[in-house]
């Protein structure tokens, strides 16, 4: 088999949700990584296991509500290791806590957290996980049972065990964020992090002090009572994955189910809310 590669240069909008679709619907593929760009990401396939009809039933790009478009090309010899070098820079959260990659120095951050990215998504970078970690920075966590809802790379789950939550259930449906969440776990040395591969019809029966769900407007309305329901009186649960103009979608529901608003940060029109429950 050949070292040459094609690279799918895509272009979404909106780019969020969009390229998470894109991308799973691409993981059903042989397309073997991907990597975030400005407009939206590109997705690499060995130029052997390639097909003209390899988008042909890709439904998302058939769809009204998104935009996307693509260009195409040939790549020999991709090092990925080194691709990841050039694209993927270390972050840093109001100088406390500190996102890297293995190959980035340490610094004398409180917090420093050591991912192996893979793909960018989840990785700290896009503004909702960047805010949760202001949440989560801000919260006094210790000893809080602790769920982590559409966990991606388990970046907020490893900032919660550090800052003493235990134990901590780290939730995704998909494969790849399961199986790297559980590697990065390991990474740093994290004890109290379990790892589940599903949805939300894993929380009957559970209980939490803290819940982060960082995921899409769509999802966290659909699973919104599951998660009220998980919540232990006085418990928290902090929100994030949808722009300004969803505000009044989500406020309402919680509302409606009993939490009450504490605080909201924002970042390039991007929200994450703060609410608890009072019983």
């Amino acid at each position: 088999m050949s070292n040459i590669y094609l690279g799918y240069h895509f272009t979404v909008e909106p780019k969020e949700l969009g390229s998470e679709i894109l991308i799973a619907e691409l993981g059903e593929k042989p397309f073997e990584s991907f990597i975030e760009t400005e407009t939206g990401f590109s997705a690499f396939i060995q130029k052997d296991l390639w097909t003209e009809d390899v988008l042909d039933d890709i439904y998302i790009l058939t769809s009204p509500e998104f935009t996307i478009s693509y260009t195409i090309e040939e790549i020999d010899q991709v090092n990925w290791n080194e691709e990841w070098e050039k694209n993927f820079e270390a972050i840093d959260v109001d100088g406390k806590c500190h996102v890297r990659a293995p190959f980035h120095p340490k610094t004398d951050a409180e917090f420093d957290i050591v991912i192996e990215p893979k793909m960018s998504f989840g990785t700290g970078h896009h503004e909702t996980t960047h805010m949760m970690i202001q949440h989560l920075l801000e919260t006094n966590v210790e000893g809080m049972k602790t769920l982590d809802m559409g966990c991606g790379t388990a970046i907020l789950a490893i900032l919660a065990e550090m800052k003493g939550a235990k134990p901590i259930d780290a939730i995704d449906i998909d494969n790849w964020c399961y199986l790297n969440s559980i590697e990065n776990a390991e990474r740093n040395n994290c004890k109290e992090i379990t790892v589940y591969e599903g949805d939300a019809s894993l929380l009957v029966d559970k209980k939490y002090d803290l819940i982060i769900a960082n995921i899409n407007r769509n999802i966290l309305l659909n699973d919104m009572q599951a998660y009220v329901d998980c919540l232990n009186p006085n418990a928290t649960i902090l929100f994030s994955g949808f722009y300004t103009e969803d505000i009044p979608f989500i406020d309402a529901s919680c509302t409606e189910k009993g939490l009450t608003f504490v605080k909201k940060f924002e970042r390039n029109n991007w929200v994450s809310l703060k609410y608890v429950k009072n019983n």
